[in-house]
């Protein structure tokens, strides 16, 4: 069931995502060779709470499927695409490509998003590695661009696949975009393939996790056994990049932004961030 929320319930949801969007920021501050994941979880964790908010994705899963989620963040690193579980004996080095996943829950509303990180900055990696990074939050925010009354979400769809075919990129089916609001993962359903025109249509009060995943390489994936850690096929790179979106009558409304970033209204793609992520 798809489900809207009213005026009130977008305010609480843009406070929310101001801390995991104030959270990204302060952990890419902490991003350098040396650092352990587990470290940067340990941060995140505890600005989250700082903010009377609590972390979404801790203890999540933990309803006999398979074993709760144990961090704050997904850590994923290099060929590690999502879910990566973060830990003190997991040390960043340069040149690693380190994917950063987060939600929390404020006053009962979620939110979610997700940045990666070329560790040591740009210089650090190959320029088709910084390129990867570049297009995938490319692919974003052609994909948020998308996120209008009456659009329906193929579209947003559609804007994503495109980014991700032009470039020649492997591009993850298997992991889509959702609805959020007081749960993490509501209707419908967002994929970052599909065909413009075709889906459900969208209209205020609509909140969306728009999450393009883009690998160097196949887009086949493999779970590894500790039931969360999802790798490339073919151990080629993966970028992952997120943000949460409300759908109004003025525009695409980023939830999430970061202070380098528009939020809102979102006007069109020549004003959107495209800037390399280094740190």
């Amino acid at each position: 069931m798809i489900i809207r929320k009213s005026p009130a319930e977008l305010e609480i949801m843009a406070r929310s995502g101001k801390i995991i969007a104030d959270m990204h920021e302060l952990v890419a501050e902490a991003v350098k060779p040396g650092v352990s994941t587990g470290e940067l979880d340990r941060l995140a964790e505890d600005y989250i709470r700082a903010q009377n908010a609590v972390p979404a994705f801790l203890g999540y899963g933990g309803d006999g499927s398979r074993i709760p989620f144990p961090g704050t963040l997904c850590a994923s690193v290099n060929d590690e695409i999502v879910h990566g579980i973060p830990s003190r004996e997991r040390i960043l080095e340069e040149g690693d490509l380190f994917k950063v996943d987060a939600g929390c829950v404020l006053e009962g509303y979620y939110s979610d998003s997700a940045c990666t990180w070329m560790v040591g900055g740009e210089d650090a990696v190959p320029p088709e590695v910084a390129e990867l990074v570049r297009v995938t939050r490319e692919g974003l925010w052609a994909g948020l661009v998308e996120a209008k009354v009456k659009r329906r979400i193929g579209d947003i769809s559609s804007a994503v696949q495109r980014v991700g075919e032009r470039f020649g990129y492997g591009i993850v089916q298997e992991y889509v975009g959702h609805g959020v609001g007081r749960s993490l993962h509501e209707d419908p359903q967002v994929p970052n393939h599909g065909r413009a025109g075709r889906g459900p249509k969208m209209a205020a009060g609509l909140v969306l996790a728009v999450e393009p995943m883009f690998n160097l390489g196949t887009e086949d994936t493999v779970t590894l056994e500790d039931e969360w850690t999802v790798v490339t096929a073919d151990g080629g790179l993966s970028a992952h990049w997120e943000h949460t979106v409300a759908i109004t009558p003025d525009g695409p409304w980023v939830l999430t932004a970061r202070s380098d970033e528009t939020a809102h209204p979102l006007q069109e793609p020549s004003k959107i961030p495209v800037a390399l992520a280094a740190v």
